[in-house]
């Protein structure tokens, strides 16, 4: 990896250049994978800050991930000029793209590797250690992404691997964080288990394991919620500490909401144009700016898992169309839309719970998984292969599912065939 940020850089630079006797070339040298050296670091000094630098990238790039895969699975539309994004909007993205290692895989990537190095260190106390309560579940919820998010995956310059081998791994850092968790037995450690328990079943619905999924699910408390928080920081900071989704739609214009978006729902958050300062940056024609007022402002937090997401589990590997239907009621009453009244073939009650979830976690990137676990489910907004994309002058949208690997992996990981 050949980006660090932060603590992590400034540490691994000032160990370098102690180590070394004076004049020496091998400052020039460059280790691949160009990680932290575990064995340089005080792990009672240091492990704090290193998690906390894991977790900000991690957070960092996660509302950069919302966005990108918003504008995959038509949560939001691509307001935005530039020819790499609107890729993302008609699901034809090339291994070129800038933006795959800029604002995808590049930090993704880095938050992986910065997990697993305060996890490589000889923590005190490691069996209730916090700190690797932390490190674990953080990177358990980088890698579970990155196996959602992306067609194949790579840890640390590793082989290739599916997203299932990617799923495995999740959950095997879900596991730690939920076992180290319970033993310390503290309420900020069991805020972490209950966490990881959301990620794992998320996992394993993934995955296909229904019981696993439905087990971790129903261990979550019902008003469970655990948010990432930002903060409104705008200075040379600015990109790494606040919500990048607010960022990216005022400071840039970037991102509109979609007609089928624009319902009375209390879940789906936003308002017209109100006005100067407020201005997209591709005008459609006859399409008025629609701003998400999920996340309005700089500070604004990102839920990560919750109580509510765990029942969404539960009823979906219920496969079971009455338990579905059951929940699908409550979540409608709750917010406005009275009774589904539609078929209740098995077949249809899947869609419509998937229409639930994609109002409930809009704009939480949850719905690009949902594309792979059931196509045919994921309808609410959703541009066919072959439709015509919603700008003009850009090609039909293509078959992608999930986002390929940029070209900067493919291509310098020697473990990749070349």
């Amino acid at each position: 990896m050949n980006i660090r940020r932060a603590v992590s850089r400034t540490m691994a630079g000032a160990a370098l250049l102690i180590a070394l006797p004076a004049c020496s070339d091998k400052f020039l040298q460059v280790e691949n994978p160009n990680l932290i050296d575990a064995t340089t670091v005080d792990p009672n000094a240091s492990a704090a800050i290193l998690a906390n630098s894991a977790q900000q990238d991690y957070q960092n790039w996660y509302g950069s991930s919302i966005m990108y895969s918003g504008w995959f699975t038509g949560e939001i539309n691509v307001s935005d000029t530039f020819p790499t994004r609107n890729e993302f909007g008609y699901r034809q993205v090339e291994n070129l793209n800038g933006d795959l290692t800029t604002y995808l895989w590049g930090p993704v990537s880095v938050a992986a590797a910065e997990g697993k190095s305060v996890l490589d260190l000889a923590l005190p106390t490691p069996t209730t250690n916090i700190i690797g309560v932390q490190a674990a579940m953080f990177r358990a919820y980088t890698i579970l992404d990155m196996a959602t998010d992306f067609c194949q995956l790579s840890l640390s310059g590793s082989v290739p691997l599916t997203q299932k081998q990617g799923l495995d791994s999740a959950i095997y850092w879900f596991t730690k964080a939920i076992t180290i968790g319970n033993a310390n037995g503290t309420a900020a450690a069991l805020t972490y288990v209950n966490a990881s328990l959301v990620g794992r079943a998320r996992a394993y619905l993934q995955e296909g394991n229904l019981a696993l999924a439905t087990t971790d699910a129903n261990a979550v408390p019902a008003a469970f919620n655990y948010n990432l928080q930002y903060v409104q920081d705008l200075t040379a900071n600015e990109t790494r500490l606040v919500n990048r989704m607010w960022q990216f739609t005022f400071d840039r214009g970037s991102t509109d909401v979609p007609m089928a978006y624009r319902v009375g729902d209390p879940r789906v958050k936003w308002i017209l144009a109100p006005g100067p300062g407020y201005t997209e940056q591709d005008v459609i024609a006859g399409h008025p700016y629609g701003i998400q007022q999920k996340y309005p402002a700089y500070a604004s937090p990102i839920r990560l898992a919750s109580g509510i997401e765990a029942g969404y589990i539960i009823a979906e590997a219920s496969a079971n169309p009455v338990t579905q239907l059951a929940w699908i009621n409550t979540q409608r009453v709750a917010n406005g839309q009275g009774a589904y009244t539609g078929a209740t073939d098995a077949a249809s009650v899947m869609t419509e719970l998937y229409n639930q979830r994609a109002r409930e976690f809009w704009l939480e990137g949850r719905k690009i998984g949902d594309l792979q676990r059931s196509a045919a489910s994921t309808t609410f907004n959703f541009q066919p292969a072959g439709s015509v994309y919603y700008k003009p002058g850009y090609p039909n949208v293509g078959t992608q599912t999930c986002i390929i690997l940029p070209y900067s992996e493919t291509s310098t990981n020697v473990n990749f065939p070349h």
